[in-house]
């Protein structure tokens, strides 16, 4: 059983916190917290959709990841001319998690921008993102229809997102940043309510890991989002 700095288990994830609407004139909101780590989710939505899918008579959703300069232990720059590669990288990952549970076609022609903010930084900001974000999501297109912008939702299920990683040799969920910082392999997951996945995101860092590795760092994963959307389930419900 490998030693964790916090005395976790290999199997568990850090304390969940999710509180509903902290931004009140966005159409959705949430802040979300894993552990050390602080993400504020906001959703808004916006009438049209880009030029290319106007023909669809569909609705979009998009989204957009910043970290706060003093989200870190040291002050970062912002990204004043457009968001560099590892911040695009981490946009279109949560806005194609997104995307996966949503009909478009019930949007109408909408835009749903979901905007992560990272306000602390303690490792796995891009999952709790997806997170939040679905949680924001959810929030926003029942506004939609309450405002009588849409007949029905159109999310089909929630989405959420955790790491994983082998740490001193043992698979371990959710990998703070000293973890992450020393892991052999990291390891981001993406899945559903139905117990489907839609990304996986593996590298190893020291040494090749094997198929049964993967396997159980995907159960481990899997477990750890089902605790996630229990959570997301409690913070929409007002428990």
């Amino acid at each position: 059983m490998p030693d964790r700095h916090d005395g976790r288990r290999p199997d568990q994830g850090r304390k969940v916190r999710i509180e509903v609407s902290p931004a009140p004139y966005a159409e959705g909101s949430c802040l979300i917290s894993t552990g050390d780590t602080r993400v504020l989710c906001t959703a808004s939505v916006s009438e049209g959709v880009p030029p290319w899918r106007e023909r669809s008579g569909a609705g979009w959703v998009t989204a957009e990841y910043a970290m706060l300069p003093r989200a870190t232990h040291t002050r970062s720059r912002r990204e004043r001319s457009g968001p560099k590669g590892r911040t695009q990288e981490i946009q279109r990952l949560i806005g194609r998690s997104l995307r996966s549970v949503v009909d478009m076609e019930a949007m109408g022609q909408h835009t749903i921008t979901i905007d992560c903010d990272v306000m602390q930084a303690d490792g796995g900001t891009r999952t709790a993102s997806i997170t939040g974000a679905s949680v924001a999501l959810e929030l926003a297109t029942k506004w939609m229809v309450s405002e009588g912008l849409i007949e029905r939702s159109p999310i089909r299920e929630l989405v959420a997102a955790v790491s994983v990683g082998i740490v001193g040799g043992f698979p371990c969920l959710d990998l703070d940043y000293r973890e992450d910082s020393r892991a052999q392999v990291d390891m981001n997951l993406v899945g559903t309510e139905s117990g489907a996945l839609v990304e996986i995101q593996g590298t190893a860092e020291e040494a090749p890991f094997s198929r049964a590795q993967l396997d159980q760092m995907i159960d481990l994963g899997m477990a750890g989002i089902e605790t996630l959307l229990a959570a997301q389930a409690r913070a929409l419900n007002g428990g």
